[in-house]
């Protein structure tokens, strides 16, 4: 199914609840696209012509500037949004430089991509307020899925995630409440998909049976030891 597309309109002012990109490579397009999709306005910004021209008809507005200049961000009115995104990966430089203007702009939520400790450090020391690590996290996550039986996984900070795995045994048949499930494994299950339906809160009185999908809850190993019973 072809994406949908928004026609362009341009962002002025950054109006509340609007978007800046800058950096339309593979993350900056796909969040970029993403965001258009549930209906936030966005306005991406790379220097590449071409990936501009690529993109243009798919955002509210695309622009091609040079996102370490002051005077070209000011023009386009990004000291005015209160939510950007520094998507640019490999240009350390001007990842740098672009987020060191939106913070002195005082922007009030700027992520940014690092691609390594030492970047996420920098802009960290900067000031950016959520620094995010798409290519180590994507590929924690699948080694994750690949090593263990986990439909998918979450993981958050200080030692927390959330997994989506298939029941075992020995807490087939029963209610969550005579399971002792969080006793004996250290984990919560939050929501359980019955084949055919869509997720609903368990609660203490939730039977789980053999066909069920299970979200569970917990610190990162115990989630992956549980779901390691099957």
């Amino acid at each position: 199914m072809a994406r949908k597309t928004t026609p362009k309109k341009r962002c002025t002012g950054g109006p509340q609840g609007s978007v800046v990109v800058i950096g339309l490579g593979r993350f900056g397009r796909a969040l970029a696209l993403e965001l258009v999709d549930e209906d936030t306005e966005v306005l991406g910004i790379d220097e590449n012509a071409e990936v501009v021209q690529a993109i243009s008809g798919s955002l509210t507005h695309a622009v091609r500037a040079d996102s370490t200049k002051e005077d070209a961000l000011r023009q386009l009115g990004v000291h005015e949004f209160d939510r950007a995104v520094v998507a640019i990966g490999t240009d350390l430089e001007a990842s740098i430089l672009t987020a060191s203007l939106l913070i002195s702009f005082g922007i009030e939520n700027v992520w940014a991509k690092a691609i390594s400790k030492a970047h996420g450090r920098i802009l960290t020391q900067l000031g950016v307020h959520h620094v995010v690590y798409p290519e180590h996290d994507m590929g924690q996550r699948v080694a994750h899925l690949v090593r263990g039986r986990m439909l998918d996984y979450i993981e958050f900070e200080d030692d927390f995630a959330m997994v989506k795995t298939n029941p075992p045994a020995d807490i087939i048949g029963l209610p969550l409440a005579n399971s002792a499930v969080r006793t004996r494994h250290g984990i919560t299950v939050v929501a359980i998909k019955r084949p055919g339906e869509g997720f609903t809160y368990a609660t203490p009185d939730t039977v789980v049976e053999a066909d069920d999908t299970i979200i569970v809850a917990g610190r990162t190993r115990a989630t992956e030891r549980f779901s390691e019973l099957q």
